[in-house]
């Protein structure tokens, strides 16, 4: 409501209660007084969804509910809504929690194969970024984030006597940023093993790298991927909690100190609206049709596609060559040691205990040398006996 309290919207028409968060007040409402354990029964996992599929009311906002609304909850609203009251965050994690066991819990079971494994399909050509797809199941999301979430990778273990040797590109997108646009700071934080966000803090805030603080390191996290992905000031604002005022003196802050970064947007933008397309340091290319759009949104889709691609779809690429370096470094070796599984800027190895350490070191050797740029790539690699326990 106005007063920012929590409201229950009733919906005659409809067999059971419409819940509904929402800035503004209706007449025929009530606080919502529900304890966690009554999230199953007003059913507050899915979001607000039209009967034909569609969700045209993603941005409420005072606007009226209407009658052929089935499901309950915009997930971008409550995110917005943290903090201000007790059942935000219990119903996100009811969803957290519900999403876990039917994806994962209870879905991974039933992909288990006669040999005791899961297997997925890899497709090479179905993502625009030219990163690999997997699919029936998709092992390419299994959460990590949070805690509750990583338990899940404790579920994949190595076969007996064997252990898993995960190796995992470290900020390679922002590294690859660095060489894409010689950026002379950005080179010179990487190369010197700098913390690169907290050396953007220290550049944004005009503090020295000594007393940055977490927070300003946080911001400083939140705008250098930002930047990766065209990120604008407003959703920069939503992202960190700030406002826009300050989301975009952070980035003005940015790319004052970066010129080579802001040099590098106009520039791709530019080329790619004359070109059409954008490639990747492989010189594989994305068509961008939308940069000639009639429509705002969509125009402003492809700058940010332009922006990306070169980044993104360069690592991609890396991330391929080094698998097929790795593997054919492990045969060669006469090892027992396989390849396993990708999941964008990781690759999973499972081999005998006695191999593990010889394997982490191909992976390490392999995928930090697959490439020669002014900016060295780094590599985290560890073993373990479960997934987990390798991450």
């Amino acid at each position: 409501t106005k007063d920012n309290k929590l409201i229950l919207l009733h919906d005659d028409t409809l067999d059971r209660t419409t819940n509904a968060v929402e800035y503004f007040g209706y007449e025929d409402v009530k606080p919502i007084d529900h304890t966690y354990a009554e999230l199953r029964e007003l059913n507050f996992g899915e979001n607000f969804q039209a009967e034909d599929g569609s969700y045209p009311y993603r941005g409420l906002r005072g606007d009226k509910i209407p009658d052929d609304l089935r499901a309950v909850l915009l997930e971008d609203v409550l995110d917005k809504l943290r903090g201000k009251h007790p059942i935000i965050e219990q119903i996100l994690d009811y969803r957290t929690l519900t999403k876990l066991k039917s994806t994962y819990a209870d879905g991974l079971l039933k992909e288990i194969s006669a040999d005791g494994r899961i297997h997925t399909n890899f497709q090479m050509t179905v993502t625009a970024t030219g990163r690999l797809s997997s699919t029936e199941p998709n092992l390419q999301n299994i959460p990590v984030r949070r805690e509750l979430g990583a338990q899940i990778r404790k579920m994949f273990v190595a076969s007996p006597g064997k252990v898993l040797v995960d190796a995992d590109y470290s900020q390679i997108e922002l590294r690859l940023l660095a060489h894409i646009a010689n950026d002379e700071t950005m080179i010179a934080a990487f190369r010197s093993g700098e913390d690169i966000h907290a050396v953007t803090a220290s550049q944004v805030f005009g503090v020295p790298l000594a007393e940055v603080t977490p927070l300003q390191r946080s911001h400083a996290k939140a705008v250098n991927f930002g930047i990766v992905y065209g990120i604008s000031a407003f959703s920069l604002a939503q992202d960190i909690g700030v406002f826009q005022s300050e989301a975009k003196a952070y980035m003005d802050s940015y790319f004052a100190k970066y010129h080579g970064v802001r040099t590098y947007m106009t520039r791709v933008v530019e080329q790619a609206k004359a070109d059409g397309y954008v490639t990747t340091l492989f010189g594989r290319r994305r068509d961008l049709p939308e940069l000639k759009s009639s429509n705002f949104n969509l125009r402003s889709f492809g700058e940010r596609v332009a922006l990306n691609m070169p980044i993104q779809g360069t690592a991609a690429d890396i991330i391929k060559a080094a698998m097929v370096r790795v593997d054919a470094r492990m045969r060669a070796e006469h090892l027992q040691a396989r390849l396993l599984l990708q999941v964008h800027d990781e690759l999973i190895v499972e081999c005998p205990a006695e191999e593990a350490e010889t394997v982490k070191a191909i992976l390490v050797d392999e995928m930090e040398h697959v490439v020669d740029y002014r900016v060295p790539l780094l590599v985290d690699a560890k073993i373990g006996a479960s997934w987990a326990e390798a991450h």
